[in-house]
């Protein structure tokens, strides 16, 4: 689904979309679009950040309370900050205009090749190597050994799952808590981190989760 309001640049990346394989919607009713897209349920997002009606940084978050359909911003706001907002309000990954159509196609690819990796077809059970994250239980399971993980442990390891192999960082994990309405503190995440490493430890895992000194973790 493409949402953006230059009917030149919504037509050029359809075409670019339909001539590599994907069908391309372009959405018209700006002022319904959470709707339309829970509606419609696409497979991936090109989101731009000026829209009308509501601005797209705010769409993303409205999104995020109901949905994990992959998000990528396409935008000609370029600035570090916009760029680290949309990361954390929950977009998969962000290529500003104007971009290599190339380079746009890869990272599709990519984030649909992660999705595709990560969820089972009912959308309830995550999967990292040989380990199953059921959402619905709260558990990771090896095996036949199941391990309980508490509600914040469960929404920093759907969080870093779902940004496998790329630096997530501590302000991500905290603004992903705060909008499930767990409020915890810098101390408080390194204490979940602790236990969720300790957990995945336990299964065989002893070094899922690797700090990246003064930017984040990374689930590799």
């Amino acid at each position: 689904m493409i949402i953006e309001d230059e009917e030149f640049i919504c037509n050029e990346l359809a075409k670019l979309l339909e001539n590599n394989h994907y069908e391309a919607m372009i959405l018209k009713d700006y002022q319904n679009a959470l709707h339309e897209i829970l509606e419609v349920s696409p497979d991936l997002i090109l989101l731009d950040i000026n829209i009308p009606f509501i601005n797209g940084k705010t769409l993303l978050q409205n999104l995020r309370k109901e949905s994990n359909i992959p998000v990528i911003m396409v935008t000609s706001m370029n600035s570090e900050t916009d760029e680290a907002l949309s990361i954390s309000y929950g977009a998969d990954d962000y290529i500003t205009k104007p971009y290599n159509p190339n380079i746009l196609l890869l990272r599709i690819g990519a984030v649909l090749k992660r999705v595709k990796t990560n969820y089972n077809t009912n959308g309830n059970e995550l999967t990292y190597k040989e380990l199953k994250f059921d959402l619905q239980k709260g558990i990771i399971k090896k095996g036949g050994t199941e391990i309980e993980l508490t509600k914040n442990e469960m929404i920093i390891f759907s969080y870093l799952l779902n940004h496998q192999n790329r630096i997530v960082t501590r302000e991500e994990l905290m603004t992903t808590l705060w909008d499930n309405d767990e409020y915890v503190n810098e101390n408080a995440l390194t204490v979940n981190i602790s236990r969720l490493r300790n957990k995945l430890k336990e299964i065989g895992y002893v070094d899922a989760i690797d700090t990246r000194k003064g930017l984040g973790y990374i689930l590799s």
